[in-house]
């Protein structure tokens, strides 16, 4: 876990060695600093040696100087260090987040995702600098205070080497609590993301509906309810801080009283002025070491989290590859399903499509009807290889859609999903994501196929109108006109429609079928609708119930032959219900 998160350092390994490397300049200044302290209180000012306090003086300055300069430039270092591994783990959790199929993607939620991206990420880039500084400044400070100590006065120094074992249980103990509430707390906020991000993006059906108090109640219960759990962390990670005073107070307490008493009775032969002096400055250079350590194990174990949450998304491989040797080549737009049974469980006894056999001409015209969840979306969403079957295969161009280039297959077979989404920027912006050069030609055709010109061009940026993010500020029917044109900018081999022309009225609906006939006859075109007359003029129909293929014809033989179909169709015909 480590590992992979150490290959983020990338091109701030030099920062990542020079901050540790001025830390370390820095502590030895340190601990050099009391040392010439001492000497200049028992050589230079207790003798009343001007000379040797102005020499003495002027090297203290210059220690100070350069340990303050180490200082600085460690921050520095360690700064851009950790601000740089940041930017490459969500870089990297971006990039591969990119490469998710449709599986992968439902294993984590949205909410989650953000929060790894976001404060996760943080609390590791905090917790990276902490290390690179602190983790090698404590233990080197630590160790060089107890081993000077102990050449001035070993028996003083044994207060130092009694303290460390208590503050070690007591750091211990602190840390075996505090990180499963960390756990739980990190859970509590991809919750709150969660609850955020649904009610901004449905504030109109909040404020529709008059929910905002209910909104505002689940807001308040999942804020207290980390609000605990953050409080709870706290309050354990608090008894650091009295622990390590007292420790800190009584080493302090025990080195006065006992190295007042070396000091009067062996009549400064044992242990000077100076010296007691510098014994001072060593006790809380130590004992200050040894809290600085505890807060960076406390980070850690907060990071420690985050740290298992961000590489459980860095480490998760698509669940769709491309194979070794791709086909970049698609004939054409003919589908075949060949006993096609499919599950997103991956467990065939769980199946929502079973034994699916279908063969779709190249350049036919489908359309697809059945009754809400009889997995239609599923059906078309595993030509594009958006979901790999579980049993059988899918061919498309003759080929097994396993075979082809995932982008290649992708830029033929244009998709309007049945949740319209368009991204903040102009029309034309979001029309190019279909074909990244479309001409401004290319454009207003696909716009005038999609019947969405005609809208356009009432506003008064025409295809410069900005649209807000999600297309707030257009109509639903508008939005899929988009999204539609988005796709027939691609001019792909296979067109699939998605329950795309349902804000649309039937007029509307009924020109873009016929542009479609008349403009794109060689296209495969898959409309899947709810009314029957968006595809009462296809080649041939499908029914789906339940998951599997009902019928599959024309829509005579369907109205004469098939009960289902006819129970649609009646049901949307004037009287049809009496």
């Amino acid at each position: 876990m480590i590992k992979r998160l150490l290959k983020c350092v990338r091109e701030y390994k030099l920062s990542s060695v020079l901050a540790p490397a001025f830390v370390i300049g820095e502590v030895v200044l340190e601990v050099i600093i009391p040392v010439l302290m001492a000497r200049l209180i028992d050589n230079g000012i207790l003798k009343q040696d001007m000379r040797y306090i102005l020499i003495t003086g002027a090297i203290l300055l210059v220690a100070c100087i350069c340990s303050l300069s180490c200082g600085v430039l460690s921050g520095l270092f360690a700064a851009k260090a950790s601000s740089g591994v940041a930017k490459n783990i969500r870089k990297d959790m971006f990039y591969n987040i990119q490469r998710f199929s449709f599986k992968n993607i439902d294993k984590f939620k949205t909410s989650s995702l953000v929060t790894r991206l976001t404060t996760d990420v943080t609390n590791v880039q905090n917790a990276y600098q902490m290390l690179i500084r602190g983790a090698i400044r404590s233990p080197i400070m630590l160790i060089s205070s107890v081993t000077v100590a102990m050449t001035i006065n070993f028996k003083l120094s044994l207060i130092f080497i009694a303290v460390i074992p208590i503050l070690a249980i007591a750091l211990y103990l602190i840390i075996t609590r505090v990180h499963s509430v960390f756990m739980k707390m990190f859970k509590g906020y991809d919750k709150l993301n969660n609850i955020v991000g649904e009610n901004l993006h449905g504030i109109r059906v909040v404020k529709s509906f008059v929910r905002e108090e209910h909104e505002k109640k689940k807001f308040f219960d999942v804020s207290e309810y980390v609000y605990k759990l953050g409080s709870k962390a706290e309050k354990i990670i608090a008894l650091n801080t009295p622990v390590m005073n007292l420790c800190v107070y009584g080493s302090i307490i025990a080195i006065s009283w006992i190295g007042a008493t070396i000091v009067v009775n062996s009549s400064e032969t044992a242990l000077t002025t100076g010296e007691l002096t510098s014994m001072f400055t060593y006790a809380m250079q130590m004992l200050m070491s040894l809290m600085m350590l505890s807060m960076i194990m406390v980070m850690i174990i907060m990071s420690r989290a985050s740290i298992q949450r961000i590489h459980e998304v860095l480490v998760e491989e698509p669940d769709i590859t491309p194979p070794e040797n791709p086909d970049y080549d698609i004939p054409d737009g003919s589908i075949e399903f060949k006993n096609v049974t499919f599950s997103y469980a991956n467990d065939p006894e769980r199946a929502c499509l079973s034994n699916v056999d279908l063969k779709i001409n190249s350049g036919e015209t489908i359309g697809i009807i059945g009754a809400t969840g009889s997995s239609k979306s599923t059906l078309v969403q595993l030509i594009p290889r958006l979901y790999d079957v579980t049993e059988g295969e899918v061919l498309v161009g003759g080929k097994n859609v396993k075979n082809y280039d995932l982008a290649a297959l992708r830029d033929e077979v244009a998709m309007v999903l049945q949740k319209n989404v368009l991204f903040s920027g102009t029309i034309k912006d979001n029309l190019r994501w279909g074909k990244e050069d479309a001409t401004d030609e290319e454009i207003v055709h696909a716009c005038e196929l999609a019947q969405a010109a005609e809208f356009i061009n009432t506003f008064p940026d025409g295809y410069d109108t900005y649209i807000e993010q999600g297309g707030a500020n257009v109509s639903g029917g508008q939005k899929q006109r988009l999204c539609i044109a988005r796709a027939l900018i691609r001019k792909p081999k296979i067109l699939i429609l998605d329950d795309s022309t349902s804000a649309v009225d039937t007029k509307t609906d009924a020109l873009i079928r016929k542009a479609f006939a008349e403009e794109i006859p060689n296209t495969t075109k898959i409309i899947i609708a709810q009314r029957v007359s968006s595809v009462q003029d296809s080649d041939k129909i499908i029914v789906l119930d339940g998951g599997r293929i009902n019928a599959f014809a024309s829509h005579e033989k369907l109205l004469s032959q098939n009960e289902i179909y006819k129970e649609i169709y009646n049901s949307q015909q004037k009287g049809g219900l009496e």
